[in-house]
């Protein structure tokens, strides 16, 4: 049996745990938008139920991946941080009832089939917390901003002050 393959009702039946780290190398999709390989992405399931009695899952995913800067093309750190709370559902139309009944913009309601594959979920997460366009805050090499030239023209209300 694959490890990352689980039974995701049971595991939040049971309220189970399990946490590991998986190399960004392992994950193609992030891998392909990463400019190396190197890190790994640090994950955490919980299993449990929602206060409406839904199975959901909680997915925290953390880490570093080293992305291309829009602005000037070098290669630049994006610290990875993030937390789900996925509630579970047999099918597409079950989901959308579970979500119009919880009317709760932070949780997720996703189908979900007879196995989950961990791997792939965690994959997801990581994908899905990256910056759309990474930009460093202040671009390394770059001048800094210079401060506008002063005009020597006087300024049109000094010249009323002097009628004073």
């Amino acid at each position: 049996m694959n490890p990352f393959l689980i039974d995701a009702f049971k595991f939040s039946k049971l309220s189970e745990r399990l946490e590991g780290e998986t190399p960004v190398a392992e994950m193609p999709r992030v891998a392909e938008v990463a400019q190396d390989k190197q890190g790994v992405i640090a994950w955490s399931l919980q299993g449990g139920q929602h206060r409406l009695g839904y199975p959901q899952l909680t997915l925290k995913v953390a880490g570093a991946i080293t992305l291309l800067c829009q602005r000037c093309l070098t290669p630049m750190r994006v610290d990875i941080d993030s937390a789900s709370v996925l509630v579970l559902a047999r099918d597409e139309a079950r989901a959308d009832e579970i979500e119009a009944q919880l009317e709760d913009d932070e949780i997720d309601v996703i189908p979900v089939p007879e196995e989950l594959n961990l791997r792939d979920l965690v994959e997801d997460e990581a994908l899905l917390s990256l910056p759309f366009a990474p930009k460093h805050e202040v671009c390394p090499d770059q001048p800094e901003a210079a401060e506008p030239a002063k005009s020597e023209k006087p300024s049109p209300f000094a010249v009323l002050k002097n009628l004073k």
